[in-house]
């Protein structure tokens, strides 16, 4: 079967299971031969279209490029036409999935062909690679229902279900149930790349987990590299490493029920060595509960760190509802943050909800809503509780009354499962880490950028004062997420540690990235503004 008839299977038999797929389908031979005639074309958009100015901005709306054309694309076949046109062009390439990139990654002005890849969005069961197959135009709440529905399975993503797999799964993936089955990346088999050799010819590559395979870096620099850097991803394939049996058995089973437990304190009244107790206390409980197989890894806790002026700031854990003593477990955590503080939350109250509708209620885990996307986003890794002299900079910048009613923080746990993966063994370089933390301020109007941006880039600088203004690996911080993408770490002014932004994303994966860089992008037809820069 032809790599163009293998993009005529429906999305219908793609979701209808394992026995309307088995009939299949995509083989693990995905080269890109030529279209056959029945294939429409992909959707050609230009700026006198009516349609333009739609598809022009993500998720952030702080970002908007004019590229010369946005191609819809619906198959491989149409994507590997697109870079070849973009690239006899002399035009710049960047691909968009579900548009939630933190910077102008797909807005850049040097990006003069954009590609939305949203209509590629089947999730099915592949027999010939005996995994799932995810199109990158999926989003999370798309992958979490086919999964679930049609498998019983689920994989460790994140938490907001408008999220396209695209850059989400390249950059490492993690989410609620990473501290118990890892990155999302841990469980990737294979993926399928779009990429531009040389003199100029596009081809799309097939490269696998396995160390035989002689595109196998190509799939290692997937693992966490992140979206943009090598070529564009029409495919994913997943798997846990080392599962057998039937399609039920190959990823991790999905949870029936979800229990959350939540607790909110009073701004008012709160003092600054009480918020530095409970702080403390988040992190201290996550260095002493994020071994790998601990109990307390099936405990995934967010302190959602609002500013003082929104009045209330609050703690969550969710946790699987089948766990052994789950609820024990939510309550022992509440506890151990509240212990000590002198403080009372003004509210405590828990639910169990359905895992499914948990994690793909609408609006879940987005920033602002339709009339508020403008936002600045940065984020560190924690390898224990944060410092002092960083716990009073949150306090200190959670009560500026300089900051708008959109700014604040998260800690986030992490660790667990996560560590128990070689930093070297895929591109996700942090595999010591315990927690990660979100700086944020998000607003409506843009007349408001520069305050916002302002405040929130004072508060990160102000946390890592000690190691120049950014997270410099050691024994406290560990550097940052590159699906959480800050330009301001490549910025001198910002960045004064002397520290590349490169080495806060990858650590010592740095070089090997490189080297791929040259390999697989030799022209340099993708790229961004923190793109991996090639060997030289």
């Amino acid at each position: 079967m032809s790599q163009s008839e293998r993009e005529q299977v429906s999305r219908r038999a793609l979701l209808a299971g394992a026995g309307a797929v088995a009939g299949g389908v995509l083989g693990a031979g995905m080269g890109g031969g030529p279209a056959v005639a029945a294939e429409p074309a992909a959707v050609r958009i230009g700026p006198a279209d009516r349609r333009y100015d739609s598809l022009l901005r993500g998720n952030n709306f702080r970002f908007a490029g004019r590229p010369d054309e946005i191609r819809v694309v619906g198959s491989t076949d149409q994507v590997v036409r697109a870079v070849t046109d973009a690239v006899r062009a002399g035009r710049r390439v960047a691909a968009r999935s579900g548009g939630h990139c933190f910077e102008n990654f797909t807005a850049d002005p040097r990006v003069r062909t954009l590609l939305d890849m949203s209509p590629m969005d089947d999730v099915g069961y592949d027999p010939a690679m005996r995994a799932f197959v995810v199109r990158p135009g999926a989003t999370l709440g798309r992958v979490y229902k086919a999964l679930f529905k049609g498998w019983g399975v689920t994989i460790p993503g994140g938490g907001c279900p408008g999220v396209g797999a695209g850059g989400h799964f390249a950059g490492g993936g993690y989410g609620p149930l990473s501290r118990r089955y890892g990155s999302v990346v841990d469980h990737l088999h294979a993926v399928e790349v779009v990429v531009a050799d040389r003199a100029g010819a596009a081809r799309a590559v097939v490269a696998t987990r396995d160390p035989g395979d002689p595109n196998h870096d190509l799939w290692w620099a997937h693992t966490g590299g992140g979206g943009g850097n090598f070529g564009v991803v029409t495919r994913y394939w997943l798997r846990t490493p080392g599962a057998t049996g039937d399609p039920s058995r190959l990823l991790p089973p999905a949870p029936r029920n979800m229990l959350e437990c939540v607790s909110a304190w009073a701004w008012e009244g709160m003092t600054e060595a009480a918020f530095t107790t409970l702080v403390r206390n988040f992190g201290t409980w996550h260095e002493r509960n994020s071994a790998p197989g601990a109990p307390g890894t099936g405990v995934y806790g967010i302190f959602l760190l609002m500013h003082r002026s929104t009045g209330y700031f609050s703690l969550v854990a969710q946790i699987d509802a089948d766990l052994p003593d789950a609820d024990r477990l939510g309550t022992e955590f509440l506890a151990a943050v509240n212990a000590g503080s002198g403080v009372e939350p003004v509210f405590t109250g828990r639910s169990t909800m359905p895992w499914l509708h948990k994690l793909t209620w609408p609006g879940t885990g987005e920033p602002g809503d339709a009339a508020n996307r403008r936002y600045k986003i940065k984020a560190g890794y924690f390898r224990r509780a944060p410092a002092d002299r960083q716990l009073a900079a949150f306090y200190r910048h959670l009560t500026d009354p300089a900051a708008g009613e959109g700014a604040g923080m998260l800690l986030l746990g992490y660790g667990g499962q996560v560590n128990t993966v070689p930093p070297a063994a895929t591109a996700v370089a942090q595999r010591g880490t315990v927690m990660k933390a979100i700086y944020q301020s998000i607003w409506a109007d843009e007349a408001n950028d520069a305050t916002n941006l302002d405040w929130v880039r004072r508060f990160y600088r102000d946390v890592y004062a000690a190691t120049g203004g950014v997270p410099v690996p050691g024994d406290i911080d560990d550097g940052s997420y590159i699906n959480y993408p800050d330009v301001d770490l490549a910025d001198p002014a910002w960045n004064t540690s002397g520290v590349p932004a490169s080495t806060l994303y990858y650590k010592d994966n740095y070089p090997r990235l490189q080297r791929l860089k040259a390999r697989w992008d030799p022209r340099g037809v993708f790229g961004h503004a923190l793109s991996v820069e090639p060997a030289r």
